[in-house]
């Protein structure tokens, strides 16, 4: 029988005579395209607009959809290759090296942030199981809003971002074994400590099986399909999706699984290929998440619930933070890296919203509680995203507020530099990437003497190990500069494109009075003489000058056509 409510809606009307998945998924393609205008227009984080979309087409709006089930396909696809190309980008040595702090952090942020959301959740109203619900959903962080937004800012690789994503994984295990934990309590019939051993056993004989295979079988096999790129990346897709769906199976979640499936491929020369490719198939698929989340928003508690929501959402966007950045500060990290990796984390998780749904099946929580926890990270994502994109902004503002939650000698980060080094100084760069590492190395090929500067620990220890004078620093960081030999440096140059990025350098060098030239790096000819006018000396345009370095090489190499012989 046709449902008569259809010719309520003509949008509903017409999509009913031309319903297929096909054709819902291009109208749902269409919408987001428009919608998705309009935020770039308004100069909007995309997410926002794509999960507006999900709303608008969804039952709590227009009802033009009934194809949520593939919808959720692509949406758990994007997802697995969005953890696959963040675990294809760390290398092990990566992961050892922020391993300590994200376990520290990850544990010490869920203690802390799941009892005093416990104990506002209580001053709420709420009873002592909704309580415990609502302060575990406050506890976890969106993965999936967290590595798109910094893979956005291209900060996927800096040393803030690796640490939010070990939280992060940290997090995802705490998820799996409190999904078995509350399983039981809901099971009269299943043994807690059988299923956690039973898990235990299913991961250690997963990871070791994948060991051995990464070992033995994979660089032989992706060996012989490097000899096609397009095989090499299909290979790449179906070894994600794959190790995905095994990880689901055992029981430890697509994302685990996806992530693992990156790591393992992350110490093999084919990841510089398989990498980029991905990227657009990636964010193609993670928009169908963003609108699947959106679709599944039910509308109905939402009024009664607006108030706790606001004040539980000020508690995930403010106090979470300030507990993560004391914990990383403590633990020896300096001030920038502790505050823009806390910013990343102030929203919750969509694996709250699973747990919620865990909780209504099991009898354990009303639908407002659901409601209440889906409003919350309606909230909190969408603010959230503002945090993350605007997080060098936001440092900049707080940072002068900020000095207690760096130690006063942050060791993790930082050595000691020896004045008597630094005596007969030339340069410093700021920027130890492909274009400062290799400007910095040609620089002392050259007999110039010059210090390396970088963030990321990693990179100063890669081109320590090359023979460069090199140093922990941010060029962020307001007070940092009175720490290096200035003095001595004829020029210091930072091969960090942006303008934002210079700017406050130029701020930093000129508050410490420095007297020599400064040349900062652009991508774009607009802001070469915005630079020049706040006191830059020279702008790098690293493109361009390869550009003519390029074609003067070409032309000093091209040959003139021999004379023509005489018969």
């Amino acid at each position: 029988m046709i449902d008569l409510c259809l010719y309520d809606n003509p949008l509903r009307k017409l999509m009913f005579y031309f319903a297929n998945a096909f054709t819902e998924i291009a109208v749902i393609l269409a919408i987001a395209s428009v919608l998705g205008g309009l935020a770039v227009w308004l100069r909007q984080p995309l997410i926002m607009a794509f999960i507006a979309v999900g709303i608008l087409i969804g039952p709590a709006g227009l009802g033009l959809v009934n194809a949520t089930a593939e919808v959720e396909l692509l949406a758990e696809l994007g997802i697995a290759l969005l953890l696959f190309v963040v675990g294809l980008k760390l290398e092990p040595d990566e992961i050892n090296a922020v391993g300590s702090v994200a376990i520290v952090t990850g544990i010490g942020q869920m203690a802390l942030t799941g009892g005093c959301g416990y104990l506002l959740s209580r001053l709420l109203g709420l009873s002592n199981v909704a309580a415990f619900y609502v302060a575990i959903a406050l506890t976890f962080s969106s993965t999936i809003i967290i590595v798109k937004l910094l893979s956005d800012k291209k900060e996927i690789d800096a040393l803030h971002s690796r640490i939010a994503v070990g939280v992060l994984i940290v997090q995802d295990i705490a998820v799996v074994v409190l999904m078995i934990i509350l399983s039981a309590f809901g099971d009269a019939d299943q043994n807690l400590w059988r299923s956690l051993l039973w898990v235990s056993f299913r991961g250690i004989l997963f990871l070791s099986s994948l060991a051995l295979i990464t070992k033995f079988v994979l660089p032989k096999l992706l060996f012989g399909m490097a000899r096609s790129t397009e095989l090499l990346l299909i290979f790449a897709i179906t070894w994600a999706i794959a190790l995905a769906s095994i990880g689901d199976i055992l029981g430890f979640s697509k994302e685990v699984g996806a992530f693992i499936a990156g790591v393992s491929l992350a110490a093999t020369p084919y990841r510089l290929v398989i990498a980029p490719r991905l990227v657009s198939l990636r964010d193609f698929l993670l928009l169908f998440f963003f609108i699947n989340l959106g679709l599944h928003v039910e509308i109905t508690d939402f009024a009664s619930q607006l108030l706790p929501a606001l004040i539980l959402s000020l508690f995930v966007l403010i106090a979470k933070p300030i507990m993560v950045m004391a914990i990383i500060g403590r633990l020896g990290y300096k001030k920038y890296t502790s505050v823009i990796t806390s910013l990343s984390l102030g929203q919750i998780s969509e694996f709250s919203l699973i747990l919620a749904g865990l909780g209504l099946s099991l009898g354990h929580i009303p639908s407002e509680i659901g409601g209440l926890i889906t409003l919350i990270s309606l909230i909190t994502m969408g603010l959230s995203a503002y945090m993350i994109l605007q997080s060098n902004s936001i440092y900049q503002r707080l940072s002068p507020w900020l000095n207690w939650v760096e130690r006063a000698m942050p060791h993790k980060e930082e050595g000691i530099l020896d004045p008597a080094e630094f005596a007969n100084l030339d340069v410093i760069v700021f920027g130890l990437g492909r274009y400062g590492g290799t400007l910095t190395q040609d620089l002392q090929k050259l007999g110039i003497h010059v210090l390396g500067v970088d963030f990321d620990p990693a990179l100063v220890n890669f081109w320590r190990s090359q023979g460069l004078t090199t140093f922990y620093g941010d060029v962020e960081d307001p007070e940092f500069p009175s720490v290096l030999p200035m003095k001595q440096a004829q020029w210091i140059i930072s091969t960090l494109p942006g303008r934002d990025i210079g700017m406050k350098l130029l701020q930093n060098l000129q508050h410490h009075h420095y007297q020599g030239q400064i040349a900062l790096t652009s991508h774009t000819m607009q802001d070469i003489p915005i630079l020049q006018k706040a006191g830059a000396s020279l702008v790098l345009l690293p493109f361009r000058d390869a550009a003519i370095e390029a074609a003067r090489i070409l032309k000093e190499n091209l040959q003139e056509e021999p004379p023509m012989k005489a018969n």
